[in-house]
C-alpha cells in the first residue's frame, strides 16, 4: 500500500495533484509537471537526510493514488500531509495509508507524536482525522503550537496523535503485532 517516493510516480501523481478538489489542499504544490518533479526530487533528497518522511500511496494493483508524509520533524514528532486523488475520496484509502505510516513512523523509525493541521474548510479532512479513534483534537492541550500555527489569521485546527494512544488503539482492536521488539518501548 506504501512505497518511498521515486521520479517513475511523478506523472501519475502530477496529474491527480491537479484536480481542483485536491490541489488546494496539498502542501507541495507544483504549478507545472516539471516543478513537480523537481519539488518530488527535492522531498527524496530531504528524506535521506532525515528531514522528513515521504511515501507514495498504491492502491491494490501497485497504481500511485496520493502520497503521505511527515513533515518538519524535531524532537521525534512531526506534522502529517496526505493527499489522495479525487477519484480515490471515499473509497476507503485514507485509513489503511494512515495505519501502515503509523506503523513505520512508530514502531521502526521511532517517532513519539505525529501533528496533523487541518484548515477549518477542509471539512473532508477534518472529518476523515476525527474517524480515526486515536486522534485527539489538540487546540486547548498544545495551545502554543496552536497558536503558532494560527498567527496569521484562525486558518488551522491541531490534531495529534501520540504513539502510546495508537499503541492502546492497536492492543484494544487486536492488531498490535507482538513480534516486532520495538514495540516494548511503547
Amino acid at each position: 500500500m506504501l512505497k518511498k517516493r521515486d521520479l517513475h510516480d511523478s506523472h501519475a501523481l502530477y496529474e491527480l495533484m491537479t484536480h481542483p478538489d485536491v490541489f488546494p489542499f496539498v502542501r507541495q504544490k507544483a504549478a507545472s509537471y516539471e516543478e513537480f518533479l523537481f519539488i518530488t526530487k527535492q522531498t527524496i533528497e530531504a528524506e535521506e537526510r532525515g528531514d522528513l518522511i515521504s511515501r507514495t500511496i498504491l492502491d491494490e494493483w501497485g497504481a500511485p493514488i496520493g502520497t503521505i508524509n511527515l513533515f518538519d520533524i524535531e524532537d521525534n514528532a512531526g506534522f502529517l500531509g496526505t493527499w489522495l486523488g479525487k477519484p480515490y475520496h471515499g473509497q476507503g484509502y485514507n485509513s489503511p495509508a494512515k495505519d501502515a505510516f503509523f506503523q513505520e513512523l512508530f514502531y521502526e523509525i521511532g517517532i513519539e507524536t505525529v501533528f496533523m493541521r487541518i484548515r477549518k474548510v477542509n471539512i473532508r479532512s477534518i472529518k476523515a482525522a476525527e474517524k480515526l479513534p486515536y486522534v485527539v483534537k489538540a487546540n486547548e492541550t498544545r495551545k502554543s503550537i496552536y497558536e503558532q500555527l494560527n498567527a496569521n489569521g484562525d486558518v488551522y485546527d491541531l490534531y495529534e496523535i501520540p504513539k502510546d494512544q495508537y499503541t492502546f488503539h492497536l492492543m484494544r482492536t487486536g492488531t498490535l503485532q507482538t513480534d516486532s521488539s520495538q514495540l516494548l518501548e511503547a
